[in-house]
């Protein structure tokens, strides 16, 4: 819906609002004709159920609106004196009109002294879960929101089950497009696993203003453009869902609005110059350490290098043995019993799992191995004993493809060898031919709502033969520090200003091996408490924390065995 229609939507409502409540307002003490006006009306009827003038506010707050509307639907029938649970449930099952019966009845009785207390202890228990319920939406939504890391693709500068806190407010807060939603869930009722959104309608793009632009390099946190799965992870067919039930993705921005980019080599290039990171990111590549004698996974592991896999062949598998190691195996080769092979993380097969299934196992000793390194990282290993070399993979391959964005042949980009493309700014305006339409034909016809037509002698949008074209929004470019294990911009794309969500700004707490069960779990307690960017080595706030709590907590005694003393 436009603003265009959502106005007309507004005064519809007041028109209903006004037939349905005159009388009330009437009976209340006030005059007939101030139920038509608006938002004055709304001041008025929060007088007349004796709450508190503020909650007009929360009325123009997307998903707490839903919510409010619900409450003040019921306090209205309780303020003439409906109290019944028959009452209360039929103002909500009819949304609200059967506030016309009591408007239009013989029996209209206000009732201005009514206890604002609930009568029963259910009933005090869901005013108590709505007031929660409204308070924690408005700081998910405006505020602070947190998150986990579920994947690897900004190791190592942030980590698989890293619990983040992202601010909304640092970009200025995105209000909700999606008029109707469960509160504080994104795509999927937990548990049910049904939508938790209705898709329409829909409020056009706004967003509060915020303390800073995106800046390069910054960590952001998006909603994933290519998105068309209901639940992430999962596999299934398309489906298309509103921009803010998008799954959200967390990647870094290596390219703002107005920016020229490419990728040489695996390093990027902005406006001609090598990308300079912050302190702290920390940019993996897939490296390949030979050694002529095996590269021993246990000497790697010593040295403090975890991620390679490791393969290990098995003489005596069965399926009931199979389903033992499964939870720990990323992939197998061989069809035989006799040739079975199994791939594994670094971590490899515990040694107590492969005891207690009796399996007969012995690891591969590779003389080349594939492992995701800092650079650092790779020249560290080039100096451990029995490594030979180590060589970084560099895809210099110039093949047509359709894998890497525009998706489309004859562009022949690959993850280290890309561009230079041009990040959109709004208000720019670029030539626009067959020969580059391919880049911007998203942008135009889904991002920017136009209708592009492509004819065997013009390009025509909105039904007009252009040359050119001029952008209607920022675009952004994002990409994961694991350069070679990460599905970003280079797959799909443009990121538009409307999919910004927000800053990652503060870990809170973090846990190893969150994919791996309870039983594997081990804090980092490093990384507890600390923020997530920021000068100098990472630095945990988490010590100085438990001190004000347990000063904190002192008070509290303290301050208790005085009062008892003195009563």
């Amino acid at each position: 819906m436009t603003f265009s229609q959502w106005l007309l939507f507004f005064l519809f409502v007041q028109i209903v609002h006004f037939m349905g409540t005159w009388k009330l307002y009437k009976a209340a003490g006030y005059q007939s004709w101030q139920a038509a006006i608006p938002i004055y009306n709304a001041i008025l009827l929060m007088k007349i159920i004796k709450r508190p003038t503020w909650w007009v506010i929360l009325l123009f707050i997307p998903t707490i609106n839903l919510i409010l509307v619900g409450v003040i639907w019921v306090e209205t029938m309780r303020s003439f004196r409906k109290n019944t649970t028959k009452d209360t449930a039929l103002v909500l099952l009819t949304f609200g009109l059967y506030l016309f019966s009591v408007n239009y009845s013989k029996d209209l009785k206000y009732q201005p002294d009514r206890s604002l207390r609930p009568k029963t202890g259910i009933g005090e228990t869901i005013s108590s879960i709505l007031f929660a319920v409204v308070a924690a939406t408005i700081v998910h939504n405006y505020v602070i929101q947190p998150y986990i890391i579920p994947t690897g693709s900004l190791e190592k500068s942030l980590l698989i089950g890293d619990f983040l806190f992202v601010s909304k407010f640092h970009y200025g807060a995105r209000v909700p497009m999606t008029a109707v939603s469960v509160p504080m869930v994104h795509d999927t009722i937990p548990g049910v696993k049904i939508r938790s959104y209705l898709k329409k309608p829909q409020i056009p793009y706004l967003r509060l203003p915020g303390l800073q632009k995106i800046e390069r390099n910054e960590i952001v946190v998006f909603s994933w453009p290519a998105d068309t799965v209901r639940q992430f992870f999962v596999r299934e067919k398309r489906v298309d869902k509103p921009i803010d039930k998008k799954s959200n993705y967390v990647k870094r921005c290596v390219g703002i609005p107005g920016d020229t980019l490419e990728i040489k080599e695996g390093f990027v290039y902005t406006n001609g110059l090598k990308n300079e990171l912050p302190e702290r990111a920390e940019v993996q590549y897939t490296h390949f350490a030979y050694a002529n004698k095996g590269v021993s996974s246990r000497s790697l592991l010593k040295e403090g290098f975890e991620d390679f896999n490791r393969t290990y062949k098995i003489e005596n598998i069965t399926e009931n043995s199979y389903q033992q190691i499964l939870p720990y195996i990323i992939g197998r080769t061989g069809n035989t019993v006799e040739n079975f092979r199994v791939i594994t993380e670094g971590k490899g097969l515990p040694t107590e799992v492969v005891r207690k299934a009796n399996l007969r196992v012995s690891e591969i000793l590779e003389v080349k191995k594939e492992m995701t390194l800092t650079l650092e990282e790779a020249d560290k290993l080039r100096k451990a004993n029995g490594i030979d070399s180590v060589v970084r993979r560099i895809n210099t391959s110039k093949i047509p493809n359709e894998a890497f964005f525009p998706n489309k042949i004859p562009y022949d980009w690959n993850e280290d060898t890309f561009g230079p493309i041009l990040i959109p700014k709004k208000g720019m305006t670029v030539e626009l031919n067959r020969s580059n339409l391919a880049l911007y034909k998203k942008i135009i016809d889904e991002y920017e709502e136009n209708e592009l037509e492509l004819t065997p002698n013009e390009i025509k949008i909105n039904g007009t033969a252009i040359q050119q074209y001029t952008f209607k929004k920022d675009y952004y470019w994002m990409m994961g520090d694991n350069r070679h294990k990460s599905e970003d911009s280079r797959f799909w794309g443009f990121v538009p200003d409307d999919h910004i969500v927000g800053k990652p700004i503060f870990i809170w707490f973090s846990i190893k091996g969150i994919n791996d069960g309870i039983k594997n779990w081990s804090i980092r307690w490093d990384r507890v408490f600390t923020t997530v960017d920021g000068p100098g080595a990472r630095f945990s706030y988490f010590p100085y924390f438990v001190v004000v709590l347990l000063l904190w907590q002192g008070w509290v005694i303290y301050r208790r065995k005085k009062n008892k003393t003195a009563a």
